[in-house]
């Protein structure tokens, strides 16, 4: 194992393509059958062997409340349902007057399924057996390789209908994958953080709730720690505060093209989802459609060099007008213990090595507005 394996495992979070939470949960389930130490686990040569129905069995847990709740919980982009929603919510409507989602488990791992919903479990399982081996494990590590299944192997098991539907049949029918051994390695000492079960966050709320008496919820703790000063309305505010200066400028130039614009919009150059950064310095404006490709990626290094000209241009235009607040903005943001008589210099060359940080250790996504219009 080595820091290019945590680095990997960084981009492919941070990078590979997010249109359903499938990924999420393949490398959640993963991580907890790593570290629940399963027996079932095994070592060949250099990839770890877990078979697939342990997987499935975590998956029917990781959906099964979301999909019981009342309160929508979107799992995929647009109006399109999870490939595994209907016979999904026919168990669960079958469960719901036979003690739920503890009754429905208990059955899976003691009992057996009943054999009046033997039909639906059996076509849910093999929904979700396709699903995890045609679709995260397929397409996970594509922002490191174009190849498929990059990082899964998957060994396929022919499927027959077994007389006892449990926890035992899915461990036994369906086969089995792989992952590299230093993957493992990094699940093993990392996973609960990556997952989150031991994350920051998750021990500060648990405590909070084992403070309180259990009168509040980890829920609630976490929606308050995550909560951010710089709302939707202070970021209104600069954006008009900006809008209202350039109106004052003969005309407006896209700071990622040098395109003279007339609809335009005022990009967060460091996205906002990244670095919950309001600052005038780190507002620019772009032109509409130029600011949709880019999204939330992270500006290349060499296109911040090409258009040093234009990002100069606009910071001076800040500081004329908004003198104290961004002089006091820009210092603690990129000049650190340099002399605000450097702010230029100074100032693009930190917002390179922010971006490059970005790029290269956290494994965001980057932009280059050449690479976009190919």
């Amino acid at each position: 194992m080595n820091n290019q394996t945590f680095y990997n495992i960084s981009k492919i979070i941070e990078r590979d393509s997010k249109s359903t939470t499938y990924k999420f949960a393949l490398l959640r389930g993963v991580i907890d059958l790593i570290q629940e130490n399963s027996p079932y686990l095994s070592v060949i040569g250099d990839r770890v062997q877990i078979p697939t129905g342990l997987l499935i069995e975590k998956w029917l847990l990781y959906y099964y409340p979301i999909l019981e709740s009342p309160t929508l919980i979107p799992q995929i982009n647009g109006t399109a349902n999870l490939a595994f929603t209907l016979p999904f919510n026919e168990l669960i409507e079958y469960y719901r007057t036979r003690g739920g989602y503890s009754a429905f488990y208990n059955d899976l791992k003691n009992k057996g399924i009943p054999a009046a919903i033997q039909d639906t479990f059996f076509q849910l399982v093999k929904k979700i057996r396709d699903t995890i081996t045609q679709m995260p494990m397929k397409y996970i590590g594509r922002s490191l390789s174009e190849a498929y299944y990059a990082i899964f192997n998957y060994q396929n098991k022919r499927l027959k209908r077994p007389q006892h539907f449990d926890l035992e049949f899915l461990i036994n029918a369906f086969g089995s994958f792989t992952i590299p051994l230093d993957y493992y390695e990094a699940f093993k000492i990392l996973g609960s953080f990556i997952g989150g079960q031991d994350a920051l966050l998750f021990k500060w709320a648990e405590f909070s709730v084992n403070a309180s008496g259990q009168d509040l919820s980890v829920n609630r703790v976490l929606n308050e720690v995550l909560k951010s000063p710089i709302t939707e309305r202070h970021i209104a505010e600069s954006k008009k505060l900006y809008q209202d200066i350039l109106q004052t400028q003969g005309q407006v130039h896209c700071v990622w093209t040098g395109k003279k614009i007339t609809n335009y919009a005022i990009d967060h150059v460091v996205p906002f989802a990244v670095w919950k950064n309001n600052d005038l310095w780190n507002l620019l404006p772009a032109a509409a459609n130029i600011n949709a490709q880019k999204r939330d990626k992270i500006p290349a290094p060499e296109l911040i060099e090409r258009q040093r000209d234009h990002i100069l241009e606009y910071w001076e235009l800040l500081h004329e007008n908004q003198q104290q607040r961004f002089q006091k903005e820009i210092q603690v943001a990129l000049l650190g213990n340099h002399s605000f008589d450097t702010w230029k210099k100074q100032g693009i060359t930190q917002l390179q090595n922010s971006c490059n940080y970005l790029i290269e250790t956290r494994g965001f996504e980057e932009w280059d507005v050449r690479m976009a219009s190919r």
